[in-house]
């Protein structure tokens, strides 16, 4: 849900916390208004998160909750508001190739900085439990078919990666064109080993970005 009324002036103290202690404060709250964003921005926000999830022409099979021009707007505002924004979607939810390249298209022409790459973990009990995982090949491919169409931006591997790729082939992304990975858990499943993610980059001649 959107924060609105009492429970938006906490998120705005709360970004001016965060900020206070010289962290850099993200957030990922829905589709907000620019006057909310601006708000937010001046209490010290730096990043604003709101994936996409898909294609204009996928996203009705996945969601009837709202329509996608919402979350075109918000990632819009967004920018326009000059936040550093991180915008994306999750792949192998039925979606075809022409598809991937639809939504690395509109992610191009919103110009988002930061793209993050989920894969589908289907799980018990959801509407995509039945769904197969994608192949480590066909995931290297989506990376790579990302790289070519947004050349600049930081392509970020999240959700999934322990599903599709495992522990022996989960840095295979970064050679496929990703900027970087997130490691340890996630917000429900388990991910891969966050040490042993570190010493395979390091192990490969990389150089990590806090070191």
């Amino acid at each position: 849900l959107t924060p609105s009324g009492e429970d938006f002036e906490r998120l705005v103290e709360s970004v001016r916390a965060v900020a206070a202690l010289g962290m850099e404060a993200d957030a990922s709250c829905g589709v907000l208004t620019r006057g909310q964003l601006a708000r937010l921005r001046e209490a010290g926000l730096r990043a604003y998160h709101h994936n996409l999830e898909t294609s204009r022409s996928f996203f009705p099979r996945i969601c009837t909750t709202h329509d996608y021009e919402e979350d075109v707007a918000a990632v819009r505002d967004a920018l326009a508001e000059g936040l550093y924004v991180c915008s994306g979607g999750i792949f192998g939810l039925g979606e075809s190739w022409e598809q991937r390249a639809e939504l690395a298209l509109t992610l191009r022409e919103l110009g988002v900085q930061s793209v993050p790459v989920n894969f589908l973990h289907p799980i018990p009990g959801t509407p995509m439990q039945s769904m197969t995982p994608l192949s480590p090949e066909e995931a290297l491919k989506i990376v790579a078919l990302l790289r070519f169409m947004l050349p600049h931006a930081h392509i970020r591997i999240c959700g999934g990666r322990q599903t599709v790729f495992g522990q022996s082939r989960g840095l295979e992304p970064l050679q496929a064109g990703a900027s970087g990975l997130m490691i340890g858990d996630y917000l429900t499943t388990r991910g891969l080993d966050a040490q042993a993610d570190r010493q395979g980059i390091l192990d490969a001649g990389w150089e990590l970005a806090d070191d």
